[in-house]
């Protein structure tokens, strides 16, 4: 590949010794990541954590999944575990991250060679921070049913319509949507997969404020924004395929330990704070869900060694999604168990000698079952598609 993405990397990771990469990645996050930033309560914006990705971008860090050909760390299974880990353990805030989590392996595997030299660098140096444009006001998890339409016109196609529950759009500059361009097709068909850019006209976001007074999420309204046709990824009238394995990538990441061990490091906290750390009635629940998310984080080891390989996804992924959602709402609603009168208080309160926010893993809870597909499809998709069992 005689094209340059992103940053050489300083080494072959894969050479080095498990407990030597795992000592250069905690140091790394260690000494560099801001600590006012460890744990926040809420999906952080570019404003607040832009400056540490950027100084990952300049390293080589931001991508650890990609192949190192386009960029990336090139790190096996094994040593992605790792530095996930090591990110993990120390708190290390997400931000703004579908463009390398998702389009850029759609990229790698359905665009043009011209769409990923003109992408993939800005993607690698955080100069295009992306969203999904997906769900659709009425349209729920029936994905298919999207009224979004995008009109050929010349070079260009034109689209109009209404996207929702878009993450952190506000701070977006790019969007893969997808749009219907065969109206009279069937409901998977006639569905294309297209990049678009979202500072233009007609393209108007929307913060929708939740529960907890954060703006996670957004409306975005499309009325007659362009985008150029080499702007299509994959064929015409068959964006559900590309879709289907961009969701694939997704609930490996909505499945992920992440949010679980989040949510397990505030019940220890709770715990201890409320005297009860040491109660047998407490460490068996405790217990009961510390081996959940062990066993979650072998079966997201699984999965994630079938995207490094290569390999195709199965439905079957649909259950780490199922899995890393509920144990973790089991662990936010025991964390408000626990915290008895102090989780009726929003924001940090102060249990014994500890500050803490209570809510913050219960509000974070909601929406997982939700996005991505609601639990209730993804059971449907292992009930037929793998378990083989009659829609009646």
């Amino acid at each position: 590949m005689s094209f340059r993405y992103g940053v050489p990397q300083q080494q072959d990771w894969n050479a080095l010794s498990d407990e030597d990469f795992r000592s250069i990645v905690r140091t790394e996050f260690e000494t560099h990541y801001p600590a006012h930033l460890r744990y926040p309560p809420r999906r952080l914006r570019w404003s607040e954590n832009g400056s540490w990705y950027l100084r990952m971008a300049e390293k080589g860090w931001i991508a650890p999944n990609w192949p190192a050909d386009y960029g990336g760390m090139g790190l096996s299974v094994q040593k992605l575990l790792i530095f996930q880990e090591e990110a993990e353990r120390w708190g290390i805030a997400r931000y703004q991250d579908h463009g390398t989590l998702m389009l850029g392996p759609v990229l790698m595997k359905w665009g043009t060679e011209e769409q990923r030299r003109k992408y993939l660098p800005d993607v690698l140096a955080c100069k295009a921070i992306w969203c999904q444009g997906y769900s659709e006001p009425g349209s729920g998890s029936d994905l298919a049913s999207l009224k979004t339409k995008a009109v050929r016109d010349g070079d260009e196609y034109v689209i109009t319509g209404q996207k929702i529950w878009t993450t952190l759009a506000q701070d977006a500059t790019h969007m893969f949507v997808l749009v219907r361009t065969d109206p009279d097709a069937k409901k998977q068909e006639g569905i294309s997969f297209m990049l678009l850019d979202m500072a233009q006209k007609g393209v108007t976001v929307r913060p929708i404020r939740d529960i907890a007074g954060h703006e996670e999420f957004c409306e975005v309204f499309l009325d007659e924004a362009h985008t150029p046709v080499s702007n299509l990824v994959g064929e015409l009238n068959k964006g559900w395929t590309v879709a289907k394995s961009l969701l694939g990538f997704e609930r490996i990441h909505i499945g992920s330990p992440k949010m679980p061990e989040y949510g397990l490091t505030v019940l220890e906290r709770v715990a201890q704070a409320q005297g009860v750390w040491d109660d047998p009635v407490f460490r068996e629940k405790y217990v009961a869900l510390k081996l959940d998310v062990a066993h979650l984080t072998d079966a997201y080891n699984h999965f994630t060694g079938i995207v490094v390989r290569g390999e195709q996804l199965g439905q079957d992924v649909s259950y780490l999604k199922i899995w890393a959602s509920e144990t973790f709402q089991r662990i936010a609603d025991l964390v408000v168990e626990t915290a008895g009168p102090f989780a009726a208080i929003n924001g940090e309160v102060g249990i014994g000698n500890s500050e803490i926010d209570v809510l913050a893993s219960f509000y974070k809870a909601r929406p997982p079952t939700i996005y991505g597909g609601t639990n209730e499809i993804q059971r449907t998709i292992i009930a037929q598609q793998v378990l083989g069992l009659p829609r009646r």
